[in-house]
């Protein structure tokens, strides 16, 4: 029987639809057995295109890095980077996902490694990047979206919060409940130590209202067992502390344990405040008053910021997506 199709429709329709050439489509139609035996040879020997070279010889690499600290929580992986990596690899975009561990020494040796691989843009985590490296990203002329951040001097474009912001909405409505000792409880890694705009906001606000001799000096601990030992050594020398702003929802759940442990009722006695809104805070004993930023959107945006900067758009994006203060039951 003679094949036909809709009337008008011919194989060079075909082909800009299926992203290939007319003699490609008119290959698959007219030699499937030579098809079959290709990718029968293809599994036997565990070839693997060198899409790479290819790339090169069109100047197209096809490849967009991201580099994240951590997907350990859902911070990162759920949000930003899974919405990010889903909708360039729609757009026929091949994301290279790298894991910088918190280190700027890790991220310069992990950046050095991926740029040598000619990616089209670059999604950046955050904006603490040593001054070189940053000289550097303005100089090679591909896209840049910094995400997570806020800055004066962006790289290119950038999709983020502010963390000052953020440390003035804690302070105030801790000031509004009647907190007079706010404390503070940091990671030790440069991000949570780098929103220092939102603990010293924090703080500044809760001065000017209420106490100036509120603690300054955050306490340099990550994991939640940390986070307990560090606010037991808080309680214990400064008996009279009645708030604690921590850097994650993390630290926020090791605080709160160590306060019931210790028989210190929160919120009444303490008020307890996390970072990020991850999948437990809405679930444990006491819900986490935590902070939420909504990673999705972040992704979403950088995605589309890098999507029309690889087509041809010049604008230099600095969107803010703000944040919500999520009020439960530890503040």
């Amino acid at each position: 029987m003679k094949r036909t199709a809709p009337k008008g429709i011919t194989i060079t329709d075909v082909a800009p639809k299926a992203r290939v050439s007319a003699i490609t489509v008119s290959l698959a139609f007219n030699a499937p057995q030579t098809l079959a035996r290709v990718r029968e040879a293809v599994a036997e020997l565990g070839y693997v295109p060198n899409r790479l070279a290819g790339g090169l010889s069109s100047s197209k690499s096809r490849l967009i890095a991201a580099i994240v600290p951590t997907v350990a929580h859902s911070l990162f992986s759920t949000s930003s980077v899974q919405v990010f990596s889903d909708t360039m690899s729609r757009a026929g975009y091949q994301v290279l996902l790298g894991l910088s561990g918190y280190s700027d020494e890790n991220e310069d040796l992990l950046l050095d490694a991926v740029l040598s691989r000619r990616p089209e843009g670059v999604l950046l985590t955050g904006v603490a990047n040593t001054p070189t490296l940053r000289g550097r990203l303005r100089k090679i002329g591909i896209p840049i979206v910094e995400t997570w951040d806020m800055t004066d001097d962006p790289i290119d474009m950038l999709v983020g919060f502010a963390h000052e912001k953020i440390g003035e909405a804690v302070a105030h409505r801790m000031i509004a409940s009647g907190v007079k000792r706010p404390a503070l409880v940091s990671a030790n890694d440069q991000r949570a130590l780098s929103a220092p705009a939102r603990f010293h906001r924090y703080l500044r606000a809760a001065r000017r209202a209420r106490d100036r001799r509120c603690p300054g000096a955050p306490a340099k601990f990550r994991r939640r067992r940390q986070g307990r030992g560090r606010a037991h050594s808080r309680c214990a020398r400064q008996g009279d502390v009645d708030a604690i702003f921590c850097s994650s929802d993390l630290l926020a759940l090791g605080v709160v344990s160590e306060a019931r442990k210790r028989g210190i009722d929160v919120p009444e006695r303490i008020a307890v405040c996390g970072f990020g809104d991850l999948d437990f805070a809405a679930d444990t004993m006491l819900a986490l008053t935590t902070v939420r930023v909504d990673g999705k959107r972040i992704g979403a945006t950088g995605v589309r910021c890098l999507i029309e900067r690889l087509n041809g758009s010049t604008e230099r994006v600095r969107a803010d997506v703000g944040f919500e203060l999520v009020e439960r039951e530890t503040l």
